[in-house]
């Protein structure tokens, strides 16, 4: 995909291409480093994609990453923009199925939607529509692709991003998601000792997500690669230290046919291994607390103070998604797994856990997390194509959002 434009000045020609890892690496990195990502404010959070560009995309269905090269006359060559995007399967809605003599069963409506991510202007080369130039050529590709639906995701602050994408690109605000952000102490966290976690096998894992949360919205209807993908750390089960699976495990079949009164369950991403965040615009007196507490946490860990990781120095994260489950004492196992996610970040040196959740999620009030490293994300909606694959049940766009909503880890 190559297509020119021609700038006010003769002289000077800005292609768009798709990129290319041989030769154009070091130049997207420089423009990265250019670009804020994240809240903005006093800080500035900055991501590091450990010499991979396309990292954030590279694990889904379908992807693509563009360049916009600026070509001058007798001056060579220079990226000033760049932008990725990716196209899966996911859960849009739910239908009954009514068969004679049985009770109605909801199962998914799937949709293509793709998804734009990672889009970035060199600041000095802003206001010359290479941002709605690059997203406009990046929805061909989803057309191309036979993608219906195109959605974004910003941080609800960062008002540049909204304005291009509701009022120049054609996009709707669709949903208010919380990014919930906990620091990794150095000590570790109790876990509810009347509780037994077990770790699942991928093929069990998969059947209960699929039993009991594929009518989830944004379920992905290729769950199974994403259980099996080596940055996946397991998918863990929460049930009481007397239910009988926690003295024998029989599988996910036996599980779902006599489940306990209450369970959770949880998977964890390494996003570690893909890149690594770093806080900057801190002054040296808050650089100074924060190595404080980490210090304190490490003399006096009975104590268990809360303690902030090096945010100032690159630092890496676990994402928690797939959380869910049933019964009256469902959000007490959630918060449990929470506990031993953040153990197992801990062992795995990595600085915080992190997951998202909706804001009408009760999971929202039960999973512990900073407000100061927490913020609210804006997800904003396009329609790209005027029928669902699945059958026709309306416009996504104008739902009412669910309960809560599957988290897909590639994405993050």
């Amino acid at each position: 995909m190559v297509a020119t434009e021609t700038g006010g000045d003769a002289a000077m020609v800005i292609i768009f291409r798709e990129y290319n890892p041989k030769t154009d690496t070091h130049k997207v990195e420089q423009v990265e480093r250019s670009c804020e990502v994240g809240p903005s404010g006093e800080y500035s959070l900055h991501a590091d994609l450990l010499g991979d560009p396309i990292c954030r995309v590279r694990n889904s269905p379908a992807y693509l990453m563009l360049v916009a090269e600026m070509v001058v006359s007798g001056s060579g060559t220079e990226i000033v923009g760049m932008i990725r995007g990716c196209i899966k399967t996911v859960t849009c809605a739910r239908k009954l199925c009514r068969k004679p003599n049985f009770v109605a069963e909801p199962f998914p409506v799937f949709t293509k939607l793709a998804y734009i991510l990672g889009l970035r202007v060199s600041p000095s080369h802003r206001r010359m529509k290479i941002g709605l130039k690059l997203v406009g050529r990046m929805e061909d590709w989803f057309k191309d692709n036979g993608a219906e639906y195109s959605y974004i995701a910003t941080d609800a602050t960062n008002k540049p991003s909204v304005n291009l994408f509701t009022g120049k690109c054609g996009y709707s605000k669709f949903r208010n998601p919380s990014i919930l952000v906990h620091p990794v102490f150095n000590h570790r966290l109790r876990i509810n000792r009347q509780l037994t976690i077990i770790k699942l096998s991928p093929a069990d894992a998969e059947t209960i997500y699929r039993r009991r949360f594929s009518t989830t919205e944004f379920f992905p209807r290729d769950i199974d690669s994403v259980l099996k993908n080596n940055l996946n750390l397991g998918t863990f089960l929460a049930i009481p230290k007397d239910c009988m699976h926690a003295v024998l495990w029989a599988g996910s079949e036996c599980f779902l046919s006599y489940p306990p009164e209450s369970w959770a369950i949880m998977s964890v991403w390494n996003s570690n291994d893909v890149f690594k965040l770093e806080v900057k615009g801190a002054s040296r007196l808050r650089k100074g607390f924060v190595k404080t507490t980490r210090v304190l946490d490490r003399i006096f860990p009975f104590l268990n103070l809360p303690s902030l990781p090096k945010i100032f120095n690159p630092f890496g994260l676990h994402l928690l998604y797939g959380l869910g489950g049933e019964g009256p004492s469902y959000l007490k196992f959630a918060k449990a797994l929470f506990g031993y996610a953040h153990n197992l970040a801990k062992e795995s040196k990595c600085g915080v856990v992190a997951t998202e959740v909706s804001n009408e999620d009760p999971l929202k009030s039960v999973i512990p997390h900073w407000k100061v490293l927490s913020f609210a994300d804006l997800w904003c909606i396009k329609r790209l194509d005027e029928d669902y694959s699945d059958g026709f049940i309306g416009d996504w766009r104008k739902s009412e959002p669910d309960l809560s909503f599957f988290l897909d880890p590639r994405e993050f």
